[in-house]
C-alpha cells in the first residue's frame, strides 16, 4: 500500500490527465464548429447552383401528379358536405342507447386511451358515448375489410379481434380498445382488415352522429360565449367577428368555495365574466377588521372591467361562493383584439386592384368561344376526378390554356358537387395575379370543362423533389406570393384551407400562384365553418378536432408550408394518418426544428402555428399585415412583388411545339356552355 505522498502524486497525475482531455475536447469542438460552418457555406453554394440549373417542364408537372397516388398522406381530403339539420339533430339527440354503468365506463376509458379521441372535451365524449349502439360479431367474421370505405368507429367490450394487412397479422384488439376512428373524420379507405377470433360484443358510432355531436357542442359553446360577451354593455359596440375572436381567446377558469378571485389592494389586468356559480364582492374599510359585503354577482354578470382600461389597483375583494367558473381575458389580449376591430381589406390589395384586373384581363377571343374552338396539345396531369389538358385556340395558336376535364359521375358519387361548384363561383371572381385565373366553363353529358390560364413552370412540389429543400431567399419569395393570394381571398371573406407545395405553380416568369381547390369557401363575418378538409400534415388542430374554424386555419398551413420549403419535410408526418393528426394536435412546440431553419424563420413558423387560432400571426386585427411585418421578411420588397419587378428564384424555360395542323379536339356531342354553376 502506497504512502499518502504516493496517493497525492497519483491524484495529481489523474487531474492533469483530465485537464488535457478537456483541452482536447475543446479543440475538437472548435474544429467541429469550423467544419459545420464550411458545410453550411457549401450548402448555400449548392443551393445557388441548383437554383440556376433547375428548369421545370411539363414532365415535372406530370410526375408530381403521378406520385400523388403513392403519397396518399398528401392528397386533399374533403368530407361530404355536412349540415346540422333539425331532423339529424333530433335523431342523434334522442338516440340514447341503454348501457350499463360498466359499459359506459369501459367506452370512456377506451376513448381516454386513444391518441385522437382523448383530446375531445368531457361533454363531447359523454355525448358520443350516449349515442353509441351495440352490435355482435361472430367468430371468423369481418368487422372491417381492407380496401373498403368506412364511416364507423368501434369499441370492443367483449371478445378478441385480429388486425391483418395483405393476409399478414399485425396485432390483436383486446377489450377497452377503439379502432376505425379515422372513418369518423372523412370517407377513408381502410388500410387493414379486422376479424373476430371469437364471438365478440362491440359498441359503434357513425361519422354523421360524431360530426353532429361535435358541431352541436361547438356551436352551443360559441353561441353561449358570444351571448355572454354581447350582454356586457361596453362590448356591445364591437363587430361580430371581434366578439368571436374574444370568445376564442377567453380562458375558462374554475374556483372553489372561499377562493379569492380578486384581492383588495392587489394589482391586476384581468376582466371576468361569470359563466357558472356566484361570487360575493366585499370591501375592507380602513381601521375596520371586518369585510363589508357590497353585493353578490351571479351567472352572466362581470367584474374587473376597469383593469382593461389601465386601472391596475383592485379596490374590492371578489370571493367565490361555492364552485364558480369564470371566463377570463387580460388587458393586452383585449386591446389587441378590440382596438383593431374587424379585419381590414389589405391596403395594398385595394391599391393594386386595377393593375390586378389588367393583368388578368380575359382575352377577347374567349368571350364567344366553345369547346370546338380548342385543340388539345397534350395531357398535363391526371387527377382524382379527371385530367388536365394543355389546349390552344384554333384561331390563335399562341394562346395557351389549361382545361380541367372532370367526370360528372365521379364528382357526384364522391359527394363533391357542392365543393366543385363553390370553387368555380369563387375563382370566377378572383382576379388576382397570385391566383390561377379561371376563364370559362363548359359541359356536356359526361364532363365538366374548366378553362384556366396555363402556368407551365411546374409546381413547388416538383421543385422540392429536385432540390431537397429551398434556400431562405427562394422560400421567402414563394411564401410572399402565397401570402398575397391569401390576403386577396381573406379580404373577400374566402378561406382557402389547402395551402401546400402541390397547390402552388409557377407561371412563365417564375412568379408563384395558388391553384383552385375544393376547400375554398366564402365565410360569413363572425361565423365559423365545420367541414373536415385539407391535407393531413397541413390541417390546423381546430379542423381535426371539429371545433369550427376560420381563416386563421390558413395561417397554420402557411407555417407548415414555410417549414417544408426550408427543410424538405413536414413537422407533422407519419405513414400512419392517426399519428400525423395527433402530432398536429400536440402542436409545433413539441417539434425539434432542423438546424437549416434559421432563428427568424423558426420564429415565424411558431407564431403562425399557434394552437389557439386567435393567437396566430395573421389571425389578429391586422390580418396578413402582421405576417408581412415579421423580421423574417425584413428588407423584402412587397411593392416590387406586386409590381413584378423582383427577379424570381427560378425562371422556367418551357417550350412547346405549337402545331396549327393539330386536329385533336373535344367531342362535339351535346356541348353546351355552362352559364351558371347551378346548371350542373
Amino acid at each position: 500500500m502506497g504512502t499518502l505522498r504516493d496517493l497525492q502524486f497519483a491524484l495529481q497525475l489523474k487531474i492533469e490527465e483530465l485537464r488535457q482531455r478537456d483541452t482536447l475536447i475543446d479543440e475538437l469542438e472548435l474544429e467541429l464548429d469550423t467544419k459545420d460552418e464550411l458545410i453550411r457555406r457549401l450548402q448555400e453554394e449548392l443551393d445557388r447552383y441548383r437554383a440556376t440549373a433547375f428548369v421545370p417542364g411539363p414532365s415535372a408537372v406530370s410526375a408530381a401528379q403521378g406520385e400523388d397516388k403513392q403519397r396518399t398522406n398528401r392528397k386533399t381530403v374533403v368530407s361530404e358536405p355536412f349540415i346540422l339539420d333539425p331532423v339529424t339533430l333530433a335523431m342523434v339527440s334522442h338516440r340514447n342507447c341503454d348501457k350499463s354503468h360498466e359499459s359506459q365506463k369501459l367506452i370512456q376509458a377506451a376513448f381516454m386511451k386513444n391518441d385522437l379521441l382523448k383530446n375531445l372535451d368531457e361533454r363531447e365524449i359523454r355525448g358520443i358515448v350516449a349515442c353509441m349502439y351495440p352490435t355482435t360479431i361472430n367468430q371468423g367474421c369481418y368487422v372491417i375489410q381492407e380496401g373498403t370505405k368506412g364511416a364507423q368507429a368501434h369499441v370492443l367490450e367483449e371478445g378478441r379481434l385480429e388486425v391483418t394487412k395483405d393476409g399478414r397479422k399485425l396485432s390483436t384488439v383486446e377489450p377497452e380498445s377503439v379502432f376505425g376512428e379515422l372513418a369518423l373524420l372523412y370517407n377513408c379507405t381502410h388500410p387493414y382488415s379486422v376479424s373476430a377470433q371469437m364471438d365478440s360484443k362491440l359498441w359503434v358510432v357513425d361519422r354523421k352522429s360524431y360530426q353532429t355531436i361535435l358541431t352541436q357542442s361547438g356551436l352551443h359553446r360559441l353561441s353561449h360565449l358570444m351571448e355572454l360577451l354581447s350582454s356586457v354593455p361596453f362590448l356591445q359596440s364591437l363587430p361580430q367577428d371581434v366578439i368571436m375572436k374574444m370568445s376564442d381567446l377567453m380562458e375558462e377558469t374554475h374556483y372553489t368555495d372561499g377562493d379569492y378571485i380578486i384581492r383588495q389592494g392587489a394589482t391586476g389586468d384581468t376582466f371576468y365574466i361569470i359563466s357558472k356559480g356566484q361570487v360575493k364582492v366585499t370591501e375592507k374599510k380602513p381601521g375596520n377588521e371586518e369585510q363589508v359585503v357590497l353585493s353578490k354577482l351571479c351567472e352572466r354578470q362581470w367584474f374587473g372591467e376597469k383593469a382593461l382600461w389601465g386601472e391596475d389597483l383592485r379596490n374590492v375583494n371578489v370571493i367565490a361562493s361555492g364552485d364558480v367558473t369564470c371566463l377570463v381575458i387580460d388587458r393586452e389580449t383585449f386591446k389587441d383584439v378590440a382596438s383593431g376591430l374587424a379585419f381590414d381589406c389589405c391596403h395594398e390589395a385595394q391599391q393594386s386592384l386595377e393593375s390586378k384586373i389588367k393583368l388578368n384581363k380575359e382575352p377577347s377571343l374567349l368571350s364567344s368561344s366553345t369547346l370546338r374552338d380548342f385543340h388539345i396539345i397534350s395531357t398535363l396531369a391526371v387527377g382524382e376526378f379527371g385530367h388536365i389538358d394543355l389546349v390552344q385556340l384554333k384561331s390563335n395558336i399562341k394562346s395557351l390554356f389549361a382545361m380541367r376535364v372532370l367526370k360528372k359521375n365521379l364528382i357526384l358519387s364522391n359527394g363533391q358537387q357542392e365543393h366543385i361548384l363553390r370553387e368555380g363561383r369563387i375563382l370566377m371572381e378572383a382576379h388576382c395575379p397570385f391566383i390561377v385565373r379561371l376563364h370559362k366553363t363548359f359541359r356536356d353529358t359526361e364532363c365538366l370543362y374548366i378553362l384556366t390560364e396555363a402556368c407551365l413552370g411546374g409546381d413547388l412540389c416538383s421543385l422540392l423533389r429536385d432540390k431537397g429543400y429551398l434556400d431562405e431567399g427562394s422560400t421567402r419569395f414563394y411564401t410572399a406570393c402565397v401570402l398575397e393570394a391569401l390576403t386577396f381571398l381573406h379580404s373577400r371573406d374566402v378561406i382557402y384551407r389547402d395551402v401546400k407545395p402541390e397547390n402552388v405553380v409557377l407561371d412563365e416568369h417564375g412568379y408563384a400562384k395558388l391553384i383552385g381547390s375544393r376547400c375554398l369557401k366564402r365565410m360569413e363575418v363572425g361565423q365559423k365553418t365545420w367541414t373536415f378538409c385539407g391535407t393531413l400534415g397541413y390541417m390546423a388542430p381546430e379542423i381535426i378536432l371539429n371545433k369550427g374554424h376560420t381563416i386563421s386555419a390558413d395561417f397554420w398551413s402557411l407555417g407548415v408550408f414555410v417549414f417544408e420549403l426550408l427543410s424538405g419535410g413536414l413537422p407533422f408526418n407519419s405513414s400512419d394518418p392517426i399519428k400525423t393528426l395527433t402530432a398536429t394536435i400536440h402542436g409545433i412546440d413539441q417539434i425539434d426544428f432542423p438546424k437549416m431553419i434559421s432563428k427568424s424563420a423558426s420564429s415565424l413558423i411558431r407564431k403562425l402555428c399557434r394552437s389557439n387560432p386567435s393567437e396566430r400571426l395573421g389571425g389578429r386585427r391586422n390580418g396578413a399585415k402582421d405576417a408581412q411585418k415579421h423580421k423574417w421578411f425584413e428588407g423584402f420588397s412587397w411593392d416590387g412583388l406586386c409590381k413584378r419587378t423582383l427577379t424570381p428564384p427560378v425562371i422556367p424555360k418551357v417550350k412547346y411545339h405549337l402545331d396549327s395542323s393539330s386536329h385533336v379536339h373535344y367531342s362535339e356531342d351535346s356541348e353546351e356552355l355552362c352559364t351558371t354553376w347551378e346548371d350542373f
